[in-house]
């Protein structure tokens, strides 16, 4: 029996890792599938991480690093190259590796930090042939910035997603021309800091309410064609234009990777992707916990860490307590300790808000809000509404999609309170 299992070594995980060992948790094992620790961050060449967590601006792989070291100090255990096959939900985990095989381990708490995976073009049903030269974005990043390989020298990219706009830049910087970023939504949505520094300090076109409708070539990608879209989405035909090219990317969105969730009988939020979770990022699977963008997809790796830290210290009261109580119980134990639908405290949205998380309250305690915008919105004020009455409220000068927001709520707010409404009030 292991105290606490924590599947994935990325930011996440390592964070979640370290959080729990500085609350008093010894007996804790990393799952890791890659041959080293830090995920997606090891391809993350770039500058632009860690401002928040670290005061100082960081590389991908020395943001790792930091959290490596720590892991690595601290003595926490770490199994790499191994793959977990399966989770219950009563906490038993099945996974393989070279060394020992096929191996269970019975967890009393579970941190699932798997991360997310790039929508693929499969999901896309653009017509035309299937010839090499298409690549999800995540994919050529790697190729260039792991294994030294160019994708191709004349590029168009679908999609505004960061990762696309940051392989714009490179590309670019590695002597590839990128001729366009189609994007289909009438906005980016990335961080407008890499659209200034990736797109316009390079002087590389974004084409917004733009998709790519056809793809040309058999063997190499020659071309593809792209088209304006209405605002029902669909291409407008007389606004069809072909660019020559033998590359495309495709930065087109990222799914949570919840395979094994599902197998534990997690609930899960139909907007996020991910897990439904409680202020603790306990998931409705009893001693299961879940942070970073397994839970829901984050712009900033420092909001991951941040997220993680507050799953693994949670799951360290879990363990310690062994009662089955809510990180923090005590005296505000009159919240019923299952999340479910029926029970704690709902947080629904108006719609111009997409979501939140948590997406459920289940301890009268401080806690960090996280949501995101349905559409792109100027000085506007976030209200949280308990049956009709703001009990909280914030302005922001804007909000976009591409940035998540987040508002930090004090536990007295909660009495007596049976339903929390987030919603956006656009002010003249």
């Amino acid at each position: 029996m292991t105290d606490l299992v924590i599947i994935g070594g990325g930011p996440a995980g390592m964070s979640a890792a370290v959080a729990a060992y500085e609350s008093g948790i010894r007996d804790i094992l990393i799952l890791e599938r890659d041959s080293r620790l830090g995920g997606i961050l090891q391809q993350c060449i770039h500058n632009g991480f860690g401002l928040h967590r670290f005061g100082e601006e960081l590389t991908g792989p020395e943001y790792a690093w930091k959290y490596e070291k720590q892991v690595r100090d601290l003595g926490i255990p770490v199994k790499l190259n191994t793959m977990v096959l399966s989770v219950t939900p009563e906490r038993t985990i099945t996974a393989t590796n070279e060394e020992e095989g096929i191996f269970t381990i019975e967890a009393k708490a579970i941190v699932l930090a798997m991360g997310c995976r790039e929508r693929p073009r499969g999901a896309l049903n653009i017509a035309g042939t299937r010839p090499a030269g298409i690549y999800s974005a995540g994919t050529a990043q790697k190729l260039v910035n792991r294994k030294g390989y160019m994708p191709g020298k004349s590029v168009v990219i679908l999609g505004s997603g960061d990762i696309g706009l940051i392989m714009a830049r490179r590309m670019t910087l590695e002597g590839a021309k990128v001729k366009a970023v189609c994007e289909l939504m009438p906005y980016s949505g990335g961080l407008a800091r890499n659209i200034e520094q990736c797109l316009n300090d390079f002087d590389i076109p974004l084409k917004l309410s733009h998709t790519v409708v056809e793809i040309h070539g058999r063997k190499r990608l020659e071309g593809v064609t792209i088209a304006k879209v209405d605002e029902n989405r669909r291409p407008i035909q007389e606004t069809r234009e072909y660019i020559p090219c033998d590359t495309l990317l495709l930065s087109v969105g990222l799914i949570p990777e919840n395979e094994l969730s599902l197998q534990a009988g997690v609930e899960m939020d139909s907007v996020t992707g991910g897990a439904l979770v409680d202020q603790d990022r306990q998931t409705s699977a009893e001693g299961i916990f879940s942070c970073g963008n397994v839970l829901h997809v984050h712009d900033l790796v420092d909001f991951v860490s941040e997220e993680a830290a507050i799953a693994g210290k949670c799951a360290a009261d879990f363990i310690r307590e062994g009662s089955g109580e809510r990180c923090g119980a005590s005296a505000q134990a009159d919240i019923p300790a299952e999340i479910s639908m029926e029970t704690g405290i709902p947080i629904t949205t108006d719609g111009k808000v997409r979501y939140t998380v948590p997406q459920r309250i289940t301890k009268r305690k401080d806690f960090t809000l996280y949501f995101r915008v349905a559409d792109r919105y100027r000085n506007v004020k976030i209200n949280v509404v308990s049956d009709g009455k703001v009990i909280h409220s914030v302005r922001r000068p804007k909000a976009v999609p591409g940035e998540m927001e987040n508002i930090r709520l004090k536990g007295e707010l909660l009495e007596g309170v049976t339903g929390l409404r987030v919603e956006l009030e656009e002010l003249a």
